[in-house]
C-alpha cells in the first residue's frame, strides 16, 4: 500500500457503502420517474439477440444518460435455442417508429435470419433473405425522418468444433478445426503465397472434410455475403445513416478475415463514417447507440489513448485479425469521435490494458492470478497519474480474454480507485472490451455520479467476479459438459453461483449480500453468460 493512497483507500470505502445502497436495489433498473417526467427522446433498439449484456446492459448504460431505449419483448428476439422471428421483428419496427422517435439501432442478422445464432444456422434461401435486407430500403422510405443505424455480421470463422459453443451446424463439432485451417489458408494463398508444405496440407484437407459439410457451410456464408452486399448497397444510396459489419470470432487468416476485404473492397467508395468492417460483433449495438446520441447531440468527443507497457498498440489480440490499435482506431471513427494526442484536451482518457508480451491469454488459465505480473503497476501508474491530473479514465482489460486481468484489479483496489474509473470493460474479446468501454465513456460523461459507479459494480461482477472467478471455479468442481449445457444442473449451477459471487462481492468490496437475495439466471442454458441481479437490500 502506498502512503499517499491512504486517504483514497477511506474515500474508496465510504464510495462503496454509498454504491451498495445503489447496486443492492437491482443491478438493472431502468428509467426513473423523473427521467419519464423529462419526456427523453426515444430510441429504437433491435439487438441481434437476448443476451444480458447486448440487451438490458447496453440499454440501462444509454439510459443512464438519459434517452429512452425501445426494445422488442424478449420473447421475440432470438437466443441459443430459439433461432428467431424476422417477421414479427419487422411487425415490430414498423409499430414503433413513430413520429416521436428520433433514431432506430438495428440488427440486420436479426431482420434477416432472426437472430446472431440464425445467421449461422438458418435454412433460409437466397431469394428470402435478399427479400429480408430489401426491406430496409422500404422502411427509410416510410420514415424519412428517421435516422437508421444498422450492424450486421460477417459470419464468423471459429477455430474448432469446441470453440463454436454448438451455435453453428452440426458437422461443425467434427470438422470444425479442419474447416478453419482449410479456409485459413484459402485466404493466405489469396492474400499472400503458401509454402510447399501448406500446398499439400491444402489439398490433403480440401480431401479430408466431407463435401456436404463444406458446400453447406461455404453455402451459408455466400448467402451471408450476398445479404451484406446487398446492405452496402442500401449505404451507397443513403438508406442507412450509418452501416457496421462486425467480423465476430475472427483470425489474421480465415475465411471471415478474407470476406471482410472483399466486402471493404465493394463498399470502397462510402465514406468511413458511414461504412466500416469492424473487427467484433456483441459490442457495435451500444457503438451505434452511442452513435446516434452524438450526431443527435452534435457531438464529437475526442478520445486520449494509451496502452499498457511493451507491444502494447501493435497486440493482435485472439479472436480478431489485426493489431488492437487498428480496431480502436476503426471503433473510435465508428462512434463519431476523435482521436488526439494530448489528454488535456481529450474528453476522456481510453487506457488499454494489454500484456507486454503482445498475448491474450485465457482469463480462466492458471496466469490469471492476483499476483502482479509484469505490466500490473505501470498499467496502475498509468491510470492513477491520469487520474490525479483530473482525466476521467475509461479502462479496456484486454490482458485475458473472457474475463478481466485479476492481477490488475486488485492492485487498482489496493489503491482505491476502482470506483474512481470513469468506465471500464473486461469481458469477452478484446474488442468487446475497448468498444464497451469506449461507448461507455462517451456516455458516462451524461451520468448522474451513482449511476456511474452503479455501471462499473456491474461491470465489475460480471467481468471479475463471474466471469474471470466464479465461472471457473464451477467449471473446476463439476464436470467438463457442465460448461456448455446445464440442462438439469441449472438450478444447482444458480446456487453455487449466488454463493460464490456473493463471497466474492463481500471479500473484493465489503458489502455483504445475503444469497437468498442474489439471484443468478443463465439464459442461455450454459455457463458462458449470466444474469445477476440483487434484491431486498441488507446483510446476511
Amino acid at each position: 500500500m502506498h502512503p499517499q493512497n491512504l486517504k483514497g483507500v477511506d474515500f474508496f470505502k465510504r464510495s462503496l457503502i454509498l454504491v451498495a445502497i445503489f447496486f443492492l436495489t437491482g443491478l438493472f433498473i431502468a428509467t426513473t420517474g423523473e427521467a419519464k417526467k423529462n419526456a427523453p427522446e426515444k430510441i429504437l433498439y433491435i439487438p441481434h439477440d437476448n443476451r444480458p449484456v447486448v440487451n438490458e446492459q447496453t440499454v440501462e448504460i444509454a439510459e443512464k444518460c438519459g434517452y429512452q431505449i425501445i426494445v422488442p419483448p424478449k420473447e421475440i428476439l432470438g437466443s441459443r435455442e430459439n433461432l428467431g422471428d424476422p417477421d414479427k421483428l419487422w411487425e415490430w419496427l414498423k409499430n414503433n417508429a413513430k413520429r416521436d422517435v428520433r433514431a432506430a439501432v438495428i440488427s440486420s442478422d436479426s431482420m434477416i435470419y432472426g437472430s446472431l445464432v440464425g445467421s449461422r444456422k438458418h435454412d433460409y434461401d437466397k431469394e428470402i433473405i435478399l427479400q429480408r435486407a430489401e426491406q430496409f430500403r422500404n422502411f427509410h422510405k416510410d420514415h424519412k425522418n428517421l435516422a437508421i443505424y444498422v450492424f450486421g455480421s460477417i459470419m464468423r470463422t471459429p477455430r474448432s468444433g469446441d470453440a463454436s459453443g454448438q451455435e453453428e451446424p452440426d458437422y461443425y463439432r467434427s470438422y470444425g478445426a479442419n474447416i478453419f485451417r482449410y479456409t485459413a489458408l484459402r485466404d493466405k494463398k489469396d492474400s499472400a503465397s503458401l509454402t510447399p508444405r501448406e500446398v499439400k496440407e491444402l489439398d490433403f484437407l480440401q480431401k479430408l472434410i466431407p463435401e456436404r459439410a463444406i458446400s453447406d457451410w461455404m453455402g451459408r456464408r455466400e448467402k451471408n455475403f450476398a445479404a451484406n452486399e446487398k446492405l452496402i448497397d442500401l449505404t451507397k444510396e443513403k438508406d442507412f445513416d450509418c452501416l457496421l459489419l462486425g467480423r465476430d470470432d475472427n483470425a489474421p487468416y480465415s475465411q471471415t478475415h478474407f470476406e471482410s476485404r472483399q466486402l471493404q473492397k465493394y463498399g470502397n467508395r462510402i465514406n468511413r463514417t458511414k461504412y466500416q468492417t469492424i473487427a467484433g460483433i456483441d459490442e457495435v449495438g451500444l457503438m451505434l447507440i452511442t452513435r446516434a446520441i452524438n450526431d443527435r447531440t452534435k457531438n464529437s468527443p475526442q478520445i486520449f489513448v494509451e496502452y499498457n507497457t511493451g507491444s502494447g498498440a501493435d497486440t493482435v489480440p485472439s479472436y480478431s485479425d489485426e493489431p488492437i490499435d487498428d480496431s480502436i482506431n476503426a471503433e473510435i471513427l465508428a462512434v463519431g469521435a476523435k482521436r488526439v494526442n494530448n489528454p488535456r484536451k481529450a474528453d476522456f482518457v481510453l487506457a488499454v490494458n494489454t500484456n507486454p508480451d503482445g498475448k491474450t491469454y485465457e482469463a480462466a488459465r492458471e496466469i490469471n492470478k492476483i499476483s502482479r505480473r509484469e505490466g500490473t503497476e505501470f498499467f496502475a501508474d498509468v491510470v492513477q497519474k491520469h487520474i490525479r491530473a483530473g482525466h476521467p479514465v475509461a479502462v479496456a482489460d484486454i490482458a485475458f480474454a473472457n474475463g478481466a486481468d485479476n492481477a490488475l484489479l486488485e492492485e487498482l483496489k489496493n489503491r482505491g480507485l476502482l470506483l474512481s474509473l470513469h468506465a471500464y470493460a473486461g469481458w469477452n474479446t478484446a474488442t468487446n472490451s475497448t468498444g464497451f468501454a469506449l461507448s461507455t465513456g462517451i456516455l458516462a460523461k451524461k451520468f448522474s455520479s451513482e449511476d456511474k459507479q452503479k455501471i462499473l459494480m456491474t461491470r465489475y461482477v460480471d467481468d471479475w467476479a463471474y466471469q474471470a472467478n466464479v465461472r471457473n471455479q464451477l467449471q473446476r468442481i463439476n464436470h467438463k459438459n457442465f460448461y456448455g449445457d446445464l440442462n438439469e444442473n441449472i438450478y444447482a449451477a444458480s446456487d453455487q453461483c449466488a454463493s460464490m459471487i456473493s463471497s466474492f462481492v463481500e471479500n473484493k468490496f465489503s458489502i455483504s449480500v445475503a444469497e437468498e437475495n442474489l439471484r443468478v439466471e443463465f439464459p442461455w442454458n450454459r455457463l458462458f453468460e449470466s444474469r445477476i441481479t440483487v434484491k431486498n437490500p441488507g446483510g446476511k
